[in-house]
């Protein structure tokens, strides 16, 4: 089968036949236009980068082998804990602290994403981890502009086009969200696209940071906020009607508001308020299940949500603790959720429709982008 020819249609009867779909569009994911929501910029290093990086300020790392320090980050994460997750982050954070270290961190991962078929990311990251060594704020944000637009540059010279947002985090914990917050609403003109809360979840509701939520909903500048990954629902409660978050990052156990009995699937209040009012839930297949909230990608709650209509998108969230990537992701929901080329697609246009992107780049991201690329896997041609 060629990318010419139908890569989905009616679930084949014949075994093989299905088989051979799978693969053709396993094939495929590669070279399809992806939307990420949900990136951490300081889950995202290269190891031989990170490596470079912590032997010039002299920082102690579990190996000093690129794919040994490589394995060494997904079964650290994998621990089953959100909280020795987040551990590792030790390192990647400590080499973080200058002008130089975050530009470069900056441009490779925009390099990266772009040559995994990534036409828009929103990547995040708490500057107030970044000052250690003498960095305002702003210097922080600039630097990582910088390296954004040297990224964005670098994959535009290979023949690739990616797009940029940037998500400026307050760690929940810190209680620095009014000052964060300021922060993001002074740079909304240099690239910055939204905000969020992250960091340890248990403990820390978005509710400590109401003051700073209450700040950007009048500044009319959107955030999405960690909610339901290692918490439950009343942590999504609080991000939706106290954060007013338009988004929901992770959002996994959103599920536990959705019951089954003989006549079927119910949901709960807050199942149907998130559903109905078109909330986005940014899930993270390999990374929910890395820290327990979810036991395999091929029972991972996204496939049922999606199927009861919720707004599912699909992320990555660290690339380096979870040894992965869009294309890797997609391709576990094919190989083991039984998604379909239209899945990946609606889960693309589902991302770009809830960006925080202004509403005429989104269309242009959909109609321009990702419906004709798809359209033309299919082996079909494109509406508008």
């Amino acid at each position: 089968m060629t990318l010419s020819e139908p890569l989905v249609a009616d679930a084949p009867a014949d075994p093989t036949e299905a088989a051979d779909t799978v693969t053709a569009l396993v094939a495929a994911i590669p070279t399809l236009p992806k939307v990420v929501l949900h990136d951490h910029l300081d889950g995202g290093l290269r190891p031989a980068t990170l490596i470079e990086l912590a032997a010039e300020i002299g920082h102690e790392l579990p190996a000093t082998d690129p794919e040994a320090l490589g394995r060494w980050f997904v079964e650290a994460a994998s621990s089953g804990t959100l909280e020795r997750y987040l551990e590792t982050f030790d390192h990647t954070v400590a080499v973080m602290q200058t002008t130089d270290g975050l530009r470069r961190v900056a441009r490779e991962s925009v390099v990266d994403l772009a040559a995994d078929g990534v036409v828009y990311a929103e990547q995040r990251y708490a500057p107030e981890q970044h000052l250690t060594q003498g960095l305002s704020l702003q210097e922080v944000v600039d630097a990582v502009q910088e390296g954004f637009a040297e990224g964005i540059a670098e994959a535009a010279a290979a023949g690739r086009s990616i797009r940029i947002g940037t998500l400026i985090t307050a760690m929940r914990h810190a209680d620095r969200g009014d000052e964060i917050a300021a922060l993001a609403l002074a740079n909304r003109d240099n690239g910055v696209v939204g905000f969020d809360i992250a960091g340890a979840e248990n403990g820390f509701p978005p509710s400590r940071q109401a003051a700073a939520f209450d700040t950007l909903a009048r500044a009319d500048f959107p955030a999405t906020v960690h909610a339901g990954e290692a918490a439950g629902l009343e942590s999504i409660a609080e991000a939706v009607h106290v954060a007013h978050a338009c988004r929901i990052g992770h959002g996994v156990r959103l599920i536990e508001d959705v019951t089954a009995d003989e006549l079927g699937d119910r949901l709960g209040t807050l199942a149907h308020w998130v559903r109905d009012r078109r909330i986005p839930l940014e899930l993270c297949p390999s990374s929910n299940v890395q820290t327990g909230a979810a036991e395999s990608v091929a029972s991972h709650p996204i496939t049922r949500l999606r199927d009861l209509g919720f707004a599912v998108t699909v992320n990555t969230d660290n690339r380096l603790q979870s040894g992965t990537s869009m294309s890797r992701e997609l391709t576990l929901l094919v190989e083991e959720a039984g998604w379909t080329l239209v899945d990946l697609r609606d889960a693309a246009v589902t991302a770009a429709a809830h960006s925080f992107l202004h509403h005429d780049e989104r269309s242009t991201l959909i109609d321009q982008v990702i419906r004709p690329a798809y359209a033309a896997a299919r082996g079909g041609r494109h509406r508008a």
